[in-house]
């Protein structure tokens, strides 16, 4: 392979050539760069089901996407097939379909409320609660709703009607799925086993369960007056995350690959890392090491010092912990330089799109690097003493941005970290 497409360990370079998104800020990248350069913030109380007794009754819904039913798997192939659309038409790809494997970030499923109540309907046992479910779904085959809860449905729908190659894969990383979808596609290309891969992210789990779950954990926030402030990235009156919804895409490719069928070439990706923490089922272990590992995995894999950092494209969920947590992993790593990188969290306007983030954040990252201007972190009035990090408040920042560190960290221990770049050399 020529020396210009390989990378400093002789491995295929990694181009971007199409990407889509959808979040609660709009759908596609055109409404959602906008509305994010703006600051406009897409949190607001929820409507689509009741939130009377909830302690958090605000969220980044996507209420403007048509589907078949209300359920949060719906919601999510709803996105996910406008966000693969998107990219792939951007990519240049047409009804030949593609030339390459599907990697799909999916979403937890599960029997939602609606299901349940229809299926107690048809037991006739007097008896309700999880026998008289199970007595329901024993009488006959229900293949709708089986399939609707399988995890690998999505997937297969998408490559469908792409006509993606092989089977599909569909994984689970917690929040940091999305940047796993990617972690995947350039393993497989950089292992020679194809030359493009489709990356998907999708989540559309906004229900009151989940709301309920995360509640509990003391996660959520609990701001319900004031929707579009509620997500505080890095300040000192943060107070918990924003459920949110959305998807991401993006077609990966050889460089050599794209060149040679004349595609328009985004950026690069030019480096991955991931590092697991068995410490707890949702809270990173205290010393930080698996995420400093994770963000050096990921530099080193680039093959780039600390100082050629642009821009942090920060995990910044606006919890107590995970802010504080984030700027002191990026300190060990960076050193004092990390006062002087610019740092935002686009989660201060979308909220935390769970599986989603990380691609929906990888999106952001090349349209930050395309268009010279850094989105800003809303809500930043009032900044954490013990965390001064150059968050770029409340306006957006132009900037010449060639490379991005993209971080996110999920519960379980689950930590991805991206080296995204704009130019190839």
């Amino acid at each position: 392979m020529p020396t210009q497409f390989t990378d400093h360990l002789g491995r295929p370079i990694i181009a971007v050539t199409g990407m889509g998104v959808v979040t609660s800020l709009g759908k596609g990248k055109k409404e959602n760069w906008e509305a994010l350069t703006a600051g406009k913030s897409g949190i607001k109380k929820i409507s689509r089901f009741p939130t009377d007794g909830l302690n958090t009754v605000i969220a980044g819904t996507v209420d403007f996407m048509e589907t078949e039913e209300i359920s949060a798997p719906a919601i999510s192939y709803a996105m996910a097939e406008t966000t693969a659309g998107e990219a792939l038409e951007e990519a240049g790809f047409g009804d030949e379909g593609f030339p390459g494997p599907l990697y799909f970030a999916a979403p937890p499923v599960e029997m939602e409320w609606q299901h349940r109540f229809s299926l107690m309907e048809e037991s006739p046992s007097s008896e309700p609660g999880y026998e008289q479910l199970l007595e329901a779904a024993r009488a006959k085959p229900h293949p709708q709703m089986h399939q609707l809860i399988q995890l690998g449905t999505i997937a297969y729908k998408l490559a469908e009607k792409y006509r993606t190659q092989g089977l599909p894969i569909s994984l689970s990383t917690a929040c940091a799925s999305g940047a796993t979808a990617l972690q995947q596609g350039i393993e497989a290309i950089r292992r020679g086993e194809t030359e493009a891969a489709l990356c998907v992210a999708s989540d559309g789990s906004v229900t009151a369960e989940g709301l309920i779950r995360f509640s509990l954990l003391s996660a959520l926030s609990t701001n319900n007056e004031s929707p579009s402030g509620a997500s505080r990235p890095f300040s000192k009156d943060r107070d918990g995350f924003i459920m949110s919804e959305g998807s991401a895409a993006l077609v990966l490719e050889t460089l050599e690959h794209a060149v040679a069928r004349g595609a328009e070439v985004i950026g690069v990706i030019r480096g991955v890392g991931e590092k697991a923490d068995s410490f707890h089922r949702t809270r990173s272990s205290p010393d930080g090491k698996p995420v400093i590992a994770a963000i050096s995995a990921a530099l080193e894999d680039a093959g780039m010092a600390p100082d050629e950092i642009d821009y942090i494209n920060a995990h910044g969920t606006s919890t107590p912990e995970n802010d504080r947590m984030e700027y002191n992993t990026l300190k060990a790593v960076l050193g004092e330089r990390v006062h002087e990188v610019p740092i935002s969290s686009n989660k201060s306007m979308i909220g935390h799109t769970l599986t989603a983030g990380g691609a929906v954040e990888a999106v952001f990252s090349f349209l930050t690097m395309k268009e010279s201007t850094i989105p800003p972190t809303i809500n930043y009035d009032n900044p954490d003493p013990d965390i001064p990090l150059d968050v770029v408040p409340n306006v957006k920042r132009e900037a010449e941005v060639t490379s991005v560190l993209s971080n996110s960290f999920g519960f379980g221990g689950q930590n991805a970290c991206l080296v995204f770049a704009r130019d190839v050399a």
